[in-house]
């Protein structure tokens, strides 16, 4: 019994190598037309920035779209590049079937902090790209306005929010950044009606540990309401303003 079994199973296994390499060693010409289109956005349960309906459209407007497209006009690799395109998508993936099924597999990028500038708003992501400030979706990430390049949006700032994001204190904490320049840096907590100077972004981590102990040592004494600054520019000091 044992012994048909084997038989049984080697003779599968050969098929399906068999089957594989004809599958992906046969001419382009010989893949049938697109008679079906699956779309998955795979995070769709945490964020909700895209729908079905949005991928199908943004295939057509490049002319990408594959339902009713013969087979050897279908180029998955120009497909998934184009998807790649939008700054919304963070990973995408385009599986063609032997049946004529196209599946459209996309994962949606995640903000992390919003810049506000002069010029107009965006968001960057946890990778330092910029998205759009149109997601159709209300997401509470820290503000940054001011007069914010670019450049220093999706590099300092961008590590800064990384950083904020991933400390559960901070996170918590930290309600804004406003830039007056890239060395004049100031951040407004949730708690508490005083604005906190950081003057640039360099060694940030050991100013906030001062700021964290501060709040830990002194604030239960004098209370939230006592100070109207409190400046971490100086190095190993704490400089505060009474109101």
């Amino acid at each position: 019994m044992k012994k048909v079994l084997y038989i049984i199973l080697a003779t599968l296994l050969v098929a399906y190598i068999v089957a594989a390499v004809w599958f992906f060693t046969r001419d382009v010409h010989d893949y049938p037309a697109c008679t079906e289109v699956e779309v998955v956005i795979a995070d769709s349960l945490e964020k909700h920035f895209l729908k079905e309906r949005d991928i199908v459209a943004y295939l057509k407007k490049a002319r990408l779209y594959p339902l009713n497209m013969a087979g050897d006009k279908i180029n998955t690799h120009s497909i998934k590049n184009q998807l790649l395109k939008n700054e919304i998508i963070e990973q995408a993936e385009v599986i063609r079937t032997v049946s004529g099924k196209i599946k459209i597999v996309v994962s949606q990028k995640m903000p992390i902090l919003r810049v506000f500038t002069p010029g107009g708003s965006y968001y960057v992501d946890k990778s330092g790209k910029v998205m759009p400030s149109s997601l159709g979706q209300a997401i509470y990430v820290p503000v940054a306005s001011g007069n914010i390049e670019k450049t220093f949006a999706t590099t300092d700032l961008y590590k800064f929010a990384l950083f904020l994001q991933e400390d559960e204190f901070w996170n918590d904490q930290i309600e804004q950044i406003y830039v007056r320049s890239v060395d004049d840096v100031e951040i407004i907590p949730r708690v508490g009606s005083h604005c906190i100077i950081l003057g640039n972004l360099e060694n940030y981590e050991d100013k906030l540990e001062r700021l964290r102990l501060f709040y830990e040592q002194v604030i239960p004494k004098m209370g939230w309401e006592k100070y109207s600054v409190i400046n971490l520019k100086y190095r190993n000091q704490i400089v505060c303003t009474k109101k």
